[in-house]
This record gives C-alpha cells, structure tokens and sequence, in this order.
C-alpha cells in the first residue's frame, strides 16, 4: 500500500534548467509532484543543500550528458510523505537526510530510492541535514578511503571555513588526527577553530605555509586536503613529509608542479569524487555520519538560507564568494 500524508495536492514548486549555462538559466516552475514506485520514496523537503558540484552541472561541464529539462541538485533534508510497495526500512513522517535522487533535490519534494535517504536525528535541524551529504561524504572519501589517514597524523585542510572544510576538520578531529586548517578572514579563522583545528592559517597572507615548518617541528604535513588545487598544488608539496598524501578535492583550472618534490618525499597526489563512490561504500560513510551525529562530534555549519526561489543567488555566491558553511535552499 501506498501511504501519502499530502494527498490532493498535485503540483508542486522546483527549480527547472532547460539548457547549460550561467546560473541565469535556472527557473523556478510548476512540475507534477513525484508519486513512489516499487522500492522508492518522496520526501517533502524542508532544506536544500548547495555544493558547487551543482554549478559544475548547470554549466555543462561535469555532465553534458545530462538528459534536459532536469532539476538540480543532490543534497537535502526532509520528512518522508509517500512510500512505495516493497519499502520496508521507511515509513510516513520518518525525518531524513537525502544524496543523490531520482528527480533533484531544488524542489518541494523529492522521489528517492529507498537507499538515498538516510536517518537524520531530531537533534540535528533540516537546515544541518541538508548540509551533509556531498561536503561529509567527500570529506570522508578524501580523509579515509583514498589518504587512509591514521590518527596521530597531521593534515592540513585548504579552505576549512567551507562546507567540505568543516566537515573535514570535525571528521579528522574525532579520529584523532591533528588538524591544521586555512581561512581567509578572522571570522572563518574563528570558525575553523571552533569546529576543532589546533592551528588556523591565513591564507590570504603571503608565505603563510611557511609556518607549517614550526607547526610541525620541521616534519612536514602527512595529509592536505585541496580544495583549489589549481592555486595551492604546486605549493602543496614542499611541506609534504615522506609518503606524505595530498587529495585533490577541488580545481577550477590548471597546474604547473615539480615532479621532483613528489619523488624525494615519494609522495602521493590522490583524486576524488564522490560520483565513483559505490553503494557498499556509500553506506559505510553514512553509518559513520549517523554514529557522528548521534556522538555529537559532528555538526553541519549552515551560513545562509535562502528561498527556493533565489537558485540563482546561490550559484553566484557559492563559486564568487568565500563562503563561511553551507548555503541552504528553503523550498
């Protein structure tokens, strides 16, 4: 049986793109509401989750292949309202977390497969649900399943005021890692240090990775995490230590480095995203989100709320500026 809380109700608000381009190309529409299949559910959501991951979409360039019109996004929170035939884990009214879906995450409401959502605690608010999924999973993947990063090594996180950030800092931290962050002003420096980091840098300061050699006793880092890897990689590796790990995260652009300060540390230059990630590993990462959340050690930073209806906005704001947290989406 098919259980709806919202029934009568048939259309619904979502953000629509029709071709690639600038964030202009979004519209806000009237589309069908999503009805549940065998094995999926509709989630009706309360926040949205913006990642830049989305304008790389949008524009064309992370996946032209992309069937259009669509709805963006993969990232929100929410409260189940329809359950297909078959579904047993999830019921009506159950609160969740989505990543990844069948029809996108801009819009009122969401049809998911029953893998998809996730169980977000009461302590936790929608707005802090809809900042999980792509920053911690990506976070996770970077520290874990490609640095197999140890505790008592120290990584040093570019750009820890964001969402992936933050996320690595807090996740880093509860596995005993020390954590040497950089941000770009004294506000996202606080920020980083309230979420754990025992060093914060500015990174807007030149030469400011010279003080990586004092931080560490002239040792060098274990792991960096790189969220721009095209300004900071080939700086990067110089404050490596031997077998030192550097994950690229982020890049909007090109490179110049030295192979040779990879081959005296022997060190590693990792990629990741979490678009290779697979559903076995999918769900280890969100059982150790939920153990997080339920600990306390981790808690989603959410910076600004906007309505649906200012996608655009958005976009602009989580590429062109220097964003303290997560962007959130209010349908």
């Amino acid at each position: 049986m098919i259980n709806n809380i919202f029934l009568g109700v048939t259309a619904m608000k979502a953000i629509r793109v029709h071709e690639f381009g600038a964030p202009e190309v979004m519209r806000l529409e009237e589309v069908p509401k999503p009805v549940a299949g065998a094995g999926q559910v509709v989630v009706r959501l309360s926040a949205v989750g913006v990642n830049p991951v989305d304008t790389y979409i949008r524009s064309g360039l992370s996946r032209p292949d992309l069937k259009l019109p669509y709805t963006p996004g993969i990232d929100g929170a929410g409260v189940i309202v329809i359950v297909g035939e078959g579904v047993k884990r999830w019921r009506v009214g159950d609160r969740v977390y989505v990543m990844w879906s069948l029809s996108g995450t801009y819009a009122e409401e969401v049809l998911c497969g029953e893998s998809q959502v996730h169980p977000l605690p009461h302590s936790i608010s929608f707005e802090q649900g809809a900042a999980l999924g792509v920053p911690y999973c990506a976070a996770y993947r970077a520290l874990f399943s490609k640095a197999h990063a140890l505790p008592g090594e120290t990584v040093l996180v570019h750009g820890a005021s964001g969402g992936v950030g933050i996320a690595a800092v807090q996740l880093a931290r509860a596995a005993g890692l020390r954590v040497i962050g950089t941000a770009g002003s004294d506000q996202g420096m606080r920020l980083v240090t309230e979420q754990g980091a025992d060093h914060v840098l500015n990174h807007k300061v030149p030469g400011y990775l010279d003080d990586l050699r004092e931080l560490t006793n002239g040792h060098g880092v274990d792991v960096i995490l790189e969220m721009f890897a095209n300004v900071n990689l080939g700086h990067d590796l110089q404050f490596l230590t031997t077998n030192g790990r550097v994950v690229v995260v982020g890049s909007r652009g090109r490179v110049e480095l030295d192979p040779r300060e990879v081959m005296k540390r022997e060190a590693s230059i990792l990629g990741v995203t979490i678009f290779n990630a697979g559903e076995k590993e999918l769900a280890g990462m969100h059982a150790a989100l939920f153990a997080g959340l339920a600990n306390g050690t981790i808690r989603p930073v959410v910076s600004r709320k906007l309505p649906l209806a200012d996608a655009i906005i958005a976009h602009h704001a989580v590429i062109e500026k220097s964003t303290l947290g997560k962007i959130v989406l209010i349908p």
